[in-house]
């Protein structure tokens, strides 16, 4: 049982909160206590605590356990552009990681390429692959592929994109240099979502309104990094008016969660400098997670409740995942407590209370 602020569907409510693997009752009472929220959900995260999912199982199960500390109950591992026997070694990682003792909190796999624009890499290795069905059929046999990133404007992609659609994946545009027709066309065919807005893809011009002036006009969905290096924040006050389903990801790299230094990222070796990592001059993902993407929102402005629900609930119906991302009767009791500085104080994974070495809590 918890006592405190608990976010329901109905907005926040003082009271008790019941549970044990499901949330079983909420009491109302005129009690104090911290904010139980919904865990997050992050859809788009390569690694943390100087780990990354494309070392394999270990590297999936490291990246796993350094974001359930920061309240992300549920996570794609999500790779980076990378030889066919490298993205292999990750999928299978990721399905063995789904066995694992973190296995409950990992809901599958991000393919960030390798169906992505050679000139739109950003900090991607450069292994980008022209859209092939065959080889996206072998890597979908490996481990269960929730969302795929790819460019629309490559030959082949729209014939991908209704393969992947069909089966149920969710497509999303990045890495592109797709003109706003050629963007409208994928749209057309399946695609749904845009992954990382704004970063690495056409921007909003008058005459020519891109990737990004698609989603703005029409998108549904399309996930955005909120660290305050990616976009600015009056740029994610933008997308809000258009897209109903934005929700926020942290592209959380192996550098989030430790010191200035060198850090893998696939095949590169990339830097982080203060809160920051670094291609060159090019942004290499981030160090965000996403209690600390809550605290960025609210302090520009966002209600605590919508940050929160677009950390969670808004991931889950993105997913079509009906059993978590809302604290209800008969959810899966995920949840993160905060205290009033939005601080991580408890996680719980279906009901069991997480704790790590040198851990405080009970």
């Amino acid at each position: 049982m918890l006592a405190g602020s608990i976010l329901t569907p109905q907005g926040f409510v003082q009271g008790r909160l019941h549970f044990s693997e499901r949330i079983e009752a909420i009491e109302e009472a005129p009690v104090k206590g911290p904010y139980i929220l919904p865990g997050f959900l992050d859809l788009h995260v390569h690694g943390g605590g100087g780990r990354e999912v494309m070392e394999g199982q270990e590297g999936v199960e490291a990246t796993l356990r350094f974001h359930l500390q920061h309240g992300t109950t549920g996570l794609l591992a999500t790779t980076v552009t990378a030889p066919l026997a490298d993205l292999e070694r990750t999928l299978k990682g990721a399905q063995a990681a789904m066995e694992g003792p973190w296995g409950k909190a990992l809901l599958g796999v991000h393919l960030e390429g390798p169906f992505i624009s050679p000139n739109r890499l950003g900090a991607q290795p450069p292994f980008p692959l022209p859209p092939d069905r065959e080889i996206a059929s072998h890597l979908l046999s490996l481990a269960p592929v929730r969302v795929v990133t790819l460019a629309p404007e490559l030959l082949g992609a729209l014939e991908l994109i209704r393969f992947l659609a069909e089966k149920g994946i969710r497509v999303q545009l990045g890495h592109t240099g797709a003109r706003y027709e050629e963007a409208l066309s994928a749209l057309e065919a399946g695609a749904v979502g845009f992954t990382h807005l704004y970063n690495a893809m056409t921007g909003l011009h008058h005459r020519a309104p891109g990737v990004v002036g698609l989603a703005l006009e029409r998108g549904k969905w399309a996930e955005i990094i909120p660290d305050g290096l990616h976009v600015h924040p009056a740029a994610i006050r933008l997308a809000l008016k258009t897209i109903p389903g934005l929700y926020f990801v942290s592209d959380a790299v192996a550098a989030a969660g430790m010191p200035e230094g060198t850090y893998p990222l696939g095949a590169h070796r990339v830097e982080k400098r203060k809160e920051g990592v670094w291609l060159g001059e090019s942004l290499a993902g981030s160090t965000l997670t996403l209690d600390q993407a809550l605290r960025n929102l609210v302090a520009w402005g966002m209600p605590l409740e919508e940050a929160a629900k677009r950390l969670s609930l808004y991931p889950a119906r993105y997913l079509g995942l009906s059993d978590r991302g809302e604290i209800a009767l008969g959810k899966r009791a995920d949840l993160v407590v905060l205290d009033e500085a939005l601080r991580v104080l408890e996680v719980y994974l279906e009901g069991e209370q997480l704790a790590w070495e040198g851990s405080t809590r009970n």
